[in-house]
């Protein structure tokens, strides 16, 4: 079999951070590298022309899910003609909503990689990155108090709670009443 061309291998690359990305937030980071390979519709040997280890795949797609937040966040300003009160209100509605509870793939790495991320010790790159983002994200979340570390104390929590009491009433009500409490306050 021949060698890919280097747009390809930069495709091929592509392909597989962003699916990892979506993994590591669906399963955690301790998905193993066949069944990301298989998922990314590549070979398992394919990996390692691509990065030099599993934990350089980490740091990579951690920071490809911070830069989606990111995006997010500044379509919902745009969206909301820079109104940050109007963007926070729906944000904090869409976070809460039993779609994002169901989706964690497609859902805020804060939560989905908060576990991984704090058992894996510090010095790599991911966790500077979790850091910097989590920090960005209370950040829109809040003002000029520490409010927004309060609303994204708030909307972890009540997310995390109700993906692990999902399919039980207690799942949609604590959505609902950080919802509540947190739209008071926005």
């Amino acid at each position: 079999m021949g060698r890919v061309s280097q747009a390809q291998a930069q495709e091929n690359r592509r392909r597989v951070v962003d699916t990892a990305s979506r993994l590591f937030r669906e399963q955690g980071t301790q998905v193993s590298v066949a069944d990301l390979m298989k998922a990314a519709g590549l070979t398992h040997g394919a990996f390692y022309k691509q990065f030099a280890s599993k934990e350089a795949l980490v740091d990579e797609a951690t920071a490809r899910a911070f830069a989606e937040l990111a995006r997010r966040h500044a379509a919902g300003l745009e969206r909301y003609d820079g109104q940050r009160d109007a963007a926070r209100r729906a944000l904090i509605d869409a976070y809460l909503s039993v779609e994002h509870r169901d989706d964690p793939a497609d859902g805020c790495p804060v939560a989905g990689l908060a576990t991984d991320i704090a058992r894996d010790g510090g010095g790599r790159e991911a966790r500077r990155v979790y850091a910097e983002g989590v920090a960005d994200f209370a950040g829109f979340l809040g003002g000029d108090d520490q409010g927004g570390i309060v609303r994204l104390c708030t909307l972890f929590g009540a997310l995390v709670l109700s993906r692990a009491t999902k399919g039980s009433p207690l799942s949609e009500e604590i959505l609902a009443a950080a919802r509540e409490a947190l739209t008071e306050t926005a």
